[in-house]
């Protein structure tokens, strides 16, 4: 995916098994568990990239549905967050051998994940 193109959204879920069932009846989504991430269950919800995954609230996810971004580079990214008033609500961390990602805080409040791609080589 390019910089700034939106992927992999969150669901935050309470009860996993339920919000499972739910997605998958309302839009015929399939769930698979990832290794290395028990309780989160990524699915593809069309062709190509897109797609998420839900997981427990709090603990595998956030509170909230949380959109990620691409970005070229986490670390620039995440350096000019504080000067265009925003946050960074959770700091750089490694999906081991897919990427990088962090959370940050808008100017409006809301927070939105990125996400920098190392799988292919890249970072």
């Amino acid at each position: 995916m390019a910089h700034g193109e939106m992927g992999h959204f969150e669901i935050p879920a309470d009860d996993a098994g339920r919000a499972k069932g739910f997605y998958s009846e309302l839009f015929g989504w399939s769930f698979q568990e990832t290794p290395g991430f028990e309780g989160y269950y990524m699915f593809r919800s069309g062709p190509g990239e897109s797609g998420g995954a839900i997981g427990q609230r709090g603990v595998m996810s956030g509170q909230t549905m949380r959109q990620y971004v691409s970005v070229d580079s986490i670390d620039d990214a995440l350096a000019r967050v504080p000067g265009l008033g925003g946050e960074v609500v959770e700091p750089k961390m490694e999906a081991a051998g897919m990427g990088f990602y962090a959370v940050v805080r808008d100017t409006e409040g809301g927070e939105i994940g990125l996400w920098q791609d190392t799988s292919q080589g890249q970072g």
